[in-house]
């Protein structure tokens, strides 16, 4: 099969008139040529950081402090996980999946509650089982990291832990080491406290990030550790914005929607965000919704060149909200959304 249009090549995302061949779901080529069709060629999005199993509770408690709302064991996301049953769950994440998809995503890293079990119920919404809404296959590529026991690297692709305050996670660390699977946590959300200690673990990544000092700074950039920076869900739980013109100069960022309670899963909507309040160039942000992302995750996508995956996003470059755009890649980071979604390949 094949896409065409204007297609943003590359990790530049040089706008170039052309063709790109996909075969067995990779790119095989990409051809130069002239063409008529107005759409818009871009890698599908890498949300970097989810709570989809949230997917039950949207808007709920509305004003309430971070801890209140996320914290284990008892905030109010984790009693409304525990009060679900398996089937609302799994049809909500299907729901959830869904829109993903419909708005772009190609790929999402989960941080997933409940164990084994939490996996598996993730797995049975991406395989279409579940509820009356649970439709699928879902095409949409999951890196899931679990979370309790280090028992669930059985069944996860990794561990995701909440934070180093939280509890001692170093036998999940060395457990992720021996399994060869990624480790993430959340550092620096409400204070700087947890931050040396996460990492001092020496994850794959970190998540938020929010109180990062100069100190911070420099031992990212020393150790190579990458960011997942979630502004709209930091500004909706009122404990500030990341830094993310400064950690952007020090380490690799990629961009996640956070908590589905909190703030719909579109990327379109992260990227506006995170553009407009961090003010870097728009291909810096368009990178971090998409190749980098894909890199802590280890996947192959976020890029279009030849020998990646062909998770590829279509729009509309004629419809009424990015026609006569003048900086293409600008108009996708600080204007499209959904409405302008042709189709996603997967």
């Amino acid at each position: 099969m094949h896409v065409e249009g204007t297609i943003l090549l590359g990790r530049e995302f040089t706008p170039i008139e052309g063709r790109v061949v996909i075969a067995d779901g990779e790119i095989v080529a990409i051809e130069e040529v002239e063409t008529e069709s107005d759409d818009v060629i871009l890698p599908a999005f890498v949300n970097a950081h989810t709570h989809i199993g949230d997917s039950i509770a949207k808007e709920a408690g509305g004003g309430l402090p971070l801890d209140e709302l996320v914290a284990p064991p008892d905030g109010l996301k984790h009693r409304l996980l525990r009060s679900a049953n398996r089937e609302e769950t799994v049809e909500a994440m299907s729901r959830t999946l869904r829109f993903m998809e419909s708005t772009g995503t190609g790929a999402f890293v989960e941080f997933r509650e409940g164990g084994i079990d939490g996996v598996a119920a993730l797995r049975d919404a991406l395989a279409g089982r579940g509820g009356a809404e649970a439709v699928g296959p879902r095409d949409i590529a999951a890196t899931i990291l679990g979370r309790g026991e280090t028992a669930v690297l059985e069944a996860a692709d990794g561990y995701g832990a909440s934070g180093a305050r939280d509890a001692d996670f170093d036998n999940a660390r060395n457990a992720t080491r021996e399994a060869d699977k990624l480790f993430g946590i959340h550092a620096g959300e409400r204070d700087d406290l947890d931050v040396n200690p996460a990492i001092d673990l020496d994850p794959d990544f970190l998540v938020h990030m929010v109180h990062a000092t100069d100190l911070h700074l420099d031992r990212l950039e020393d150790r190579g550790t990458p960011v997942v920076v979630c502004p709209r869900s930091n500004l909706v739980t009122n404990v500030g914005v990341p830094p993310i013109r400064e950690l952007a100069a020090r380490t690799t960022v990629a961009l996640g929607t956070d908590n589905v309670m909190l703030n719909s899963p579109s990327m379109f909507r992260e990227m506006e965000f995170a553009a407009k309040l961090a003010d870097v160039p728009a291909a810096d942000i368009l990178r971090m919704a998409t190749v980098n992302g894909a890199e802590i995750a280890g996947l192959d996508c976020g890029v279009i060149e030849e020998g990646a995956d062909g998770r590829l996003l279509v729009l509309d470059g004629d419809s009424d909200n990015l026609a006569g755009a003048q900086d293409i890649v600008r108009a996708v980071v600080r204007r499209a959304g959904h409405g302008d979604v042709e189709r996603v390949v997967s």
